[in-house]
């Protein structure tokens, strides 16, 4: 695990909200799991962190808890936790059902999302753009994954939400390995400009296609990458 990547020093944490220490290192750590700077198989110490950072152990295994939930980590009691590796099946199988739970949405945003729904997702938009020009994955990345998630949620399905968001969190890493790629990258966000004009066009069967379109390209991408890099396993290893 690369701590040196890690930006908020000790004096910063100390500075937490005593009740979001656990959501904030859990980001911290998430981050660390999604950019492949801490790859599967690896162990995150307790030890290691809050030396490193002075936190105390109570919000760091609440935080692990978190990444536990969403199935980036397993947990051993009193030796931290360790970077969950998957093979290709698992990820296709997880982004299977992610399109299909898109597919749904889509169609029900298209109709349902209110015109300030739709004009957030824009400006939205607009900051993944700028991120986009800047180089900057991580904070695009971030933008991208809200964007998606919004136009689930003005689906107004509560269920659909809450299980989208589940399912999002489990294959973050393998959606922002398929933008490493630059020709991938401007490519996909060509896509999201279309995906927005189906959106204020209220064109839910266009838009539910090119979602799955955008889905399918970005992983024949970071399929190629992760099995390159060890971050997945071929579907064939044992």
């Amino acid at each position: 695990m690369d701590l040196n990547d890690l930006t908020p020093t000790p004096d910063v944490i100390a500075n937490w909200p005593r009740g979001q220490r656990s959501i904030l290192m859990a980001n911290l750590l998430r981050d660390l799991i999604v950019s492949g700077q801490t790859p599967p198989g690896e162990r995150i110490s307790e030890r290691v962190l809050t030396e490193k950072f002075g936190i105390s152990r109570t919000p760091l295994r609440e935080a692990f808890k978190i990444l536990e939930s969403e199935g980036l980590v397993s947990i051993r009691p009193n030796a931290g936790a360790t970077v969950i590796q998957l093979c290709t099946e698992d990820v296709r199988d997880a982004l299977e059902i992610l399109i299909g739970l898109e597919s749904i949405g889509a169609e029900q945003a298209a109709t349902r999302a209110s015109a300030e729904e739709i004009e957030e997702i824009a400006e939205l938009n607009a900051k993944m753009i700028e991120a986009f020009e800047k180089r900057e994955l991580m904070e695009y990345f971030h933008i991208n994954q809200e964007i998606h998630q919004k136009i689930i949620d003005a689906a107004k399905n509560t269920a659909l939400s809450r299980i989208y968001a589940a399912e999002s969190a489990r294959i973050k890493r393998f959606r922002f390995a398929g933008n490493r790629d630059l020709v991938r990258w401007k490519r996909a966000v060509q896509e999201h400009a279309q995906i927005l004009d189906a959106l204020e066009r209220r064109e839910g069967a266009l838009l539910r296609e090119i979602l799955k379109a955008h889905h399918i390209a970005g992983w024949k991408i970071a399929q190629k990458a992760l099995i390159a890099d060890g971050q997945i396993r071929p579907a064939s290893s044992p």
